[in-house]
């Protein structure tokens, strides 16, 4: 393990990109993502995605290149359509027009459709949350978690974000996979050879597995069962039906560059509290705070990863040796 600084690890996944039939504008948007990811603690979700990222900007699996069209469709709406692109650059450029749009509506929805893989939710909800509004976020994925009581994947691990502003102090932030584990955290166990624990997964076969590779292969299980099950297809309707982007069943991949564009979609909601509260938003959200953490042990959601972005800007971050030097090979072409 090597430790990297920030500014030099996003440098080099820049230029891993734009090596890799990436536009500089778009490259820089993907490395902001990724990198903010590792320095939060989540390497499941950071530079280690860059390979196949770039793999498949290399073979037009993703349009490293596109240009999103944003769109605003009714006065609360915002459409963007990421043209077969990454998510981050789509997300990007919606999030600027739902600042314009709430300013007089409130809450506004926003649509991303034909886009990719959005890494970490949490990230996109606080965008929001630090400029004081409250955020929902919802993305499907390719297939892996079959619907309760069937054996055959039709939704991917469907992750659901939230995030709420509080008066000076850091927001609370949650995030999750609607999957007992996120897909990518069993992907670098198979990729180490590691076992992964009871209860995330079963075979091809539907049987029980500990095995990270049958696993991928199989189906991941839902958390909270059948009560479980229903969330991930509630946010498969509103990042896929809603979106008109791919369903889980029918989205390629995002760990190789075989077949087309995943097309999976993404749906935020964004709620400016002074709208709904009588201006009392502030003040009960700080009861409830409070409340929480007079308890000992308990903290809000999001701290964690706060404390742990803060040391890594100081003293960056471990990558693996191994990830290290395919990237920095990578980046010469």
């Amino acid at each position: 393990m090597s430790m990297t600084h920030l500014s030099d690890l996003h440098e080099l996944a820049v230029e891993v990109l734009v090596a890799s039939k990436t536009s500089h504008e778009n490259a820089a948007a993907v490395a902001r993502a990724l990198v903010k990811a590792d320095a939060d603690g989540i390497p499941s979700h950071g530079v280690s995605r860059l390979p196949a990222y770039a793999d498949q900007a290399k073979a037009g699996k993703v349009d490293g290149f596109a240009t999103p069209d944003v769109s605003l469709p009714k006065t609360a709406s915002v459409r963007v359509d990421a043209r077969s692109g990454f998510a981050y650059p789509a997300i990007e450029a919606g999030t600027k027009a739902v600042l314009d749009a709430i300013k007089t509506t409130g809450i506004v929805g926003m649509a991303i459709g034909n886009s990719h893989h959005a890494g970490v939710a949490g990230h996109h909800v606080e965008t929001f949350a630090e400029l004081g509004y409250l955020a929902l976020g919802f993305s499907n994925s390719p297939a892996g978690i079959a619907p309760w009581g069937g054996s055959h994947a039709i939704y991917g691990t469907n992750p659901v974000a939230f995030a709420c502003p509080r008066v000076d102090a850091a927001p609370i932030v949650a995030d999750f996979s609607t999957s007992k584990v996120a897909r990518g955290k069993i992907k670098l166990a198979a990729d180490k050879g590691e076992q992964i624990p009871e209860g995330w997964a079963v075979d091809a076969n539907g049987a029980p597995t500990i095995d990270a590779k049958a696993a991928m292969g199989g189906s991941l299980l839902p958390m909270g069962d059948a009560k479980g099950a229903a969330l991930v297809m509630m946010v498969e309707i509103l990042a896929a039906s809603l979106t008109g982007s791919n369903h889980g069943f029918e989205a390629s991949s995002f760990f190789d560059d075989k077949g087309g564009p995943p097309h999976i979609g993404q749906f935020f909601i964004v709620i400016d509290p002074e709208g709904f509260s009588d201006g009392h938003f502030a003040d009960r959200l700080s009861l409830l705070s409070d409340a929480i953490l007079d308890q000992d042990g308990t903290r809000l959601p999001g701290q964690r990863r706060f404390d742990i972005r803060a040391t890594s800007a100081e003293m960056g971050v471990d990558i693996p040796d191994a990830l290290l030097d395919e990237l920095r090979a990578r980046a010469v072409g």
